[in-house]
This record gives C-alpha cells, sequence and structure tokens, in this order.
C-alpha cells in the first residue's frame, strides 16, 4: 500500500513528569500499552524528577525510556518537562509525529490515544481531551474537584470546539503536533499553572487547542481539605502569575481581533476580581450595620449567599445529569455530592484571598488511588 497524509500511521511520544510516583505509575504505563493504538507507534517517556523513592525502576521494568533529574532549585511540572524536551530533541533528532503529555496518576480509556490520533489528523496542531476522574465517589472534596473538571470539559471546552474558539489545556491529557515540537527549544511554560500559560501562549500566538470529547482520562483528587486546599491555592496563584504576565498582551490581541484571547483574558481575571470585590463590600456592610445596631443588611447578605448557593447547586446538577454516565458512582452519592458542591467552591473564596499573599513555589501533591480502587468505585 502506498503511504499517503490521509493513511499515515503517526507515531508518538508520551511525556510524563513523575515526582514520588510510584504507587500509581504503572497504571497509567499499563493503560496506554493496553491501548487500542498501534503499539510499536508509541514510545513513553518518564523524567523521574527529584524522585526519593522507586519511580524511575518501576517505570523503566513497565516499559518506559527514563531520564533522571537531579534539581532542587528549579522545581517544578514545567522544569521537568522542559529537561524531558532537552534530552529528546539530542537523543532522538528524527523526532516523532505528535507528543502526549500525562501526570503520573492518570489512566487512559483504551480508545484515548486512536481518538486523539484523528482530531489530530484532522488539522489540529493541539488537542485537548475529556477529564474525568478516578476517586469522584470518595467524598465531598473529591467529587466537587471532579465536578468542576467536569464543568470544564461539558460547558467551556465542549462549548469553545462547538463555536470553533480555542479551548484550554487542563494540565494533563493532552496533545500537540511536531509543528508546535519544533517551533520549541524546550518546554517555556515554567509559571504554577503551566498548563494556563500555554493555554494562553497559544491563544496569543493564533494557534487553536481543538477538543475531543471520545478521549476520556481519568485523574487522582485529592480527599482531604488541606492538600486541596494547598492544590488549589496554587492553581490560584498560579493565574494571577498569568494575568500579571499576559494580562496586556491579551488586551492588546483582543484589539486586534483575536477572539480566543478574550476568553482567555474572562478565564483568568474577572470571575477572581468579581468574587472578592463582593466579599469585601458585603463584609464592609455587616461591619457598618453592626456599629450602627442596624442588622437588616445581614439578611440581605444571607440572601445572595443562597443565591450563589443554588446557582451553583443548578450548575453542578446540570452536569450531573448530562455526564451521568460518565461519573464512576453510586445513584445516591451523585444526588448527594450536587448538593455539597456549592460548599466546596465556597472554599475558593478564602483560597484565592490566600493565594495574593502566599508565596510562589510548586510542591508535590501524593498520589495513592490505584486502578483497581478506581474501577471498585
Amino acid at each position: 500500500m502506498i503511504v499517503t497524509e490521509k493513511n499515515k500511521i503517526n507515531s508518538y511520544a508520551v511525556l510524563i513528569a513523575a515526582r514520588n510516583e510510584e504507587n500509581v505509575i504503572s497504571d497509567l504505563l499499563n493503560s496506554i500499552y493496553d491501548s487500542d493504538y498501534y503499539h510499536d507507534k508509541i514510545t513513553v517517556f518518564v523524567i523521574a524528577d527529584n524522585c526519593t523513592d522507586g519511580t524511575a525502576a518501576i517505570a523503566e521494568q513497565n516499559g518506559a525510556r527514563v531520564y533522571v533529574r537531579k534539581n532542587l532549585e528549579l522545581i517544578g511540572k514545567g522544569y521537568a518537562l522542559s529537561e524531558l524536551i532537552h534530552h529528546l530533541k539530542e537523543d532522538y533528532p528524527e523526532g516523532f509525529d505528535g507528543y502526549f503529555v500525562f501526570d503520573a496518576d492518570n489512566i487512559i480509556s483504551p480508545s484515548f490515544i486512536t481518538e486523539m490520533d484523528k482530531k489530530m489528523s484532522q488539522g489540529h496542531d493541539i488537542v485537548t481531551s475529556y477529564r474525568n476522574s478516578k476517586n469522584y465517589s470518595t467524598n465531598w472534596i473529591s467529587s466537587g474537584s471532579s465536578l468542576w473538571f467536569l464543568c470544564g470539559s461539558t460547558f467551556f471546552n465542549r462549548g469553545r470546539d462547538i463555536l470553533g474558539s480555542s479551548c484550554q489545556v487542563s494540565g494533563t491529557g493532552f496533545l500537540f503536533s511536531r509543528k508546535i515540537y519544533d517551533s520549541m527549544s524546550d518546554w517555556p511554560y515554567h509559571l504554577l499553572t503551566e498548563d494556563l500559560e500555554f493555554s494562553v501562549n497559544q491563544a496569543l500566538n493564533g494557534r487553536r487547542i481543538a477538543f475531543c470529547e471520545k478521549a476520556e482520562i481519568y485523574d487522582e483528587q485529592p480527599t482531604d481539605l488541606l492538600t486541596s486546599c494547598k492544590q488549589r491555592a496554587r492553581w490560584a496563584k498560579g493565574y494571577i502569575q498569568v494575568g500579571a504576565k499576559y494580562g496586556f498582551q491579551l488586551i492588546q490581541a483582543i484589539f486586534k481581533g483575536n477572539r480566543p484571547c478574550l476568553d482567555m483574558l474572562a478565564t483568568i481575571l474577572p470571575a477572581f476580581l468579581l468574587s472578592l470585590l463582593s466579599l469585601i463590600c458585603n463584609i464592609s456592610i455587616l461591619v457598618i450595620s453592626g456599629i450602627y445596631g442596624d442588622y437588616s443588611p445581614l439578611y440581605g447578605s444571607l440572601l445572595k449567599i443562597l443565591y450563589a448557593y443554588v446557582g451553583l447547586l443548578l450548575i453542578g446538577a446540570v452536569v450531573t445529569i448530562l455526564e451521568w454516565d460518565h461519573i464512576r458512582c453510586t445513584c445516591s452519592r451523585k444526588i448527594l455530592y450536587m448538593s455539597t458542591f456549592p460548599l466546596y467552591m465556597f472554599t475558593y473564596i478564602p483560597i484565592s484571598i490566600y493565594a495574593i499573599f502566599m508565596k510562589a513555589e510548586w510542591k508535590p501533591i501524593p498520589h495513592i488511588v490505584t486502578k483497581s480502587q478506581c474501577l471498585n468505585n
């Protein structure tokens, strides 16, 4: 058979930055090798980033090509990916047709690579996937985070894709082509939310990120409030960093007719600012009312909180209903976690305030949920 662009079988490199992930990385690797894509066209690369456990050995035993990184000054996933790509530029100059980025705690569906390949073969240089959860049913914290990511896939990325706008990469489970790879000397995105920085940069450069709904990836969510708050504080700080670095460029691009940049600016700025402003106003009114002995504004503030709760409850309910078959959870828990979703979202308010003053540093989140635990949920 004569090979043409239409029937060409693309080769893929899988890039995984892993720090102390010996509990979960074999599940990800097995799910990659169990996929229905051509196995001889998939090469997995793991960079064991400052690991003190058996991550590197386990990854190598499971068929990955492993690089070991020791750098306690430049810390974070962005720096690890940068070093990994630097190695690939030197050791694999022939390159690959596409490059997947996964987190070590992920599991992919059997058709994931095939579906993403179809999307890239349609001419898309960057494709993001449908992000689901390994541990939705654990408690209100893991379900709250899971539901928010499902909301991102359901409303944000699906809507953007339908309208022909650019989607947003959500940390993991995305693909970029050789064209994008060749344009980089390494991975230049090092802010705390390197995925958002990547998405904003693509929008500024006029590149569209497509959405592949049929490619499903399962990600582990924190199950205790302290860990969840630390993770989201890092994200909130990252949003602030991206806004500070790219905000003016986005505004300039908007006036030049770049519609995806308007979407990205709306993503990184207004919700946080409006929520903070609303909180400050309500607290100020309550304090002033207390000083003058007039408590009637208290009822108005409580009513606003109730409205916010009902609004978030409706969002959680709509997403749960629309994505019912994708959620690995009993019916009773699906309904229960719709009601706790607003409480989870309310915790973003103190987290966002704390993020303004916190030191910008990346810290690892421990992962322990295995594939067997996921399937038993």
